[in-house]
């Protein structure tokens, strides 16, 4: 067991820390009996962190950006989901029993491409919602995370799969609909997202896109909604939307972000983008992006 120095120069033990990787997802498993850990430092990454606790704990604050945004306990099988490109630190005041997967933002894309959704994939970052499907995940990653050079890789892979097809539908809005019936085609699913990914910023007429699919305009969207769970427009919207994201944490102003994206003017996108994510672009660079507040500052 790990010990370290406390201030009373009597030596105390650390949080037991168990890890293991399949491809470029990260699992890991943090706990300890303690009731006052030491805070740590969260590194900040291109990724997606999805804590799932294994028992109940009474206290913990977590700060992001400097901000105390939780102060309290969580319940057995809660679940949280942060963006790592924040810089989060949590300090432990219970014991605590907890598994994290570290999901980078192009895994999740990659799954939903692969699965013939090309919709750009973002997690709602979520705390303190109970969900039994991450806990018997993680439960069922135990001994692999306590013999991590004995872990059977397929089963790893198999894990992760059924983990990001989860959190994918729960939290990400994929949509994979049940009955077949009524829906597109896999080429026609394929070539719809393609063509809208691909016209996101462009004009188009949806009765193009239904000819392309060999359907009339009002079956094709139909189909649609029944392969998506959402209209041909509100699709675009969404995936405009997510775009947008992106653009507002590079060196772009607003206004250019707006253009990029395909919305009449800046008004407009903000309207848009405020009715999807309850925040207007402004507020968002300034909570995602580094030195946003500065650079809005100088008018961009």
């Amino acid at each position: 067991m790990d010990l370290h120095e406390g201030l009373n120069g009597s030596y105390r033990p650390s949080p037991i820390v168990k890890s293991v990787a399949s491809g470029d997802i990260i699992v890991t498993r943090t706990y300890s009996d303690r009731f006052d850990a030491d805070a740590a430092v969260i590194p900040r990454s291109e990724a997606f962190g999805v804590t799932v606790q294994l028992r109940d704990f009474y206290s913990q604050r977590m700060w992001r950006g400097g901000e105390l945004v939780h102060d309290g306990g969580g319940a057995k099988a809660s679940l949280a989901i942060t963006d790592l490109r924040d810089h989060w630190q949590c300090h432990s005041l219970s014991p605590f029993d907890n598994v994290r997967f570290q999901i980078p933002f192009a895994r999740l894309r990659a799954f939903a491409e692969e699965a013939g959704r090309s919709e750009f994939v973002a997690l709602s970052c979520v705390s303190g919602r109970i969900d039994p499907v991450m806990h018997g995940l993680a439960q069922a990653l135990l001994p692999s995370l306590d013999n991590p050079e004995q872990a059977n890789p397929l089963f790893l892979e198999q894990i992760n799969l059924a983990m990001l097809a989860h959190l994918s539908q729960t939290y990400g809005g994929l949509h994979f609909p049940m009955d077949k019936k009524g829906t597109l085609s896999p080429w026609q699913e394929k070539l719809a997202t393609e063509f809208l990914s691909t016209h996101f910023n462009k004009p188009f007429s949806i009765g193009d896109l239904a000819s392309r699919c060999e359907l009339s305009r009002s079956y094709f969207n139909k189909a649609f909604k029944e392969s998506f769970g959402r209209t041909p427009s509100r699709w675009l919207t969404e995936y405009r939307v997510a775009r947008v994201k992106e653009l507002l944490l590079q060196d772009l102003s607003i206004a250019e972000v707006a253009i990029n994206c395909g919305f009449a003017d800046q008004s407009h996108m903000t309207r848009v983008f405020t009715s999807l994510t309850g925040d207007t672009p402004a507020r968002f660079r300034r909570k995602n992006r580094p030195f946003g507040m500065a650079f809005d500052a100088l008018g961009r």
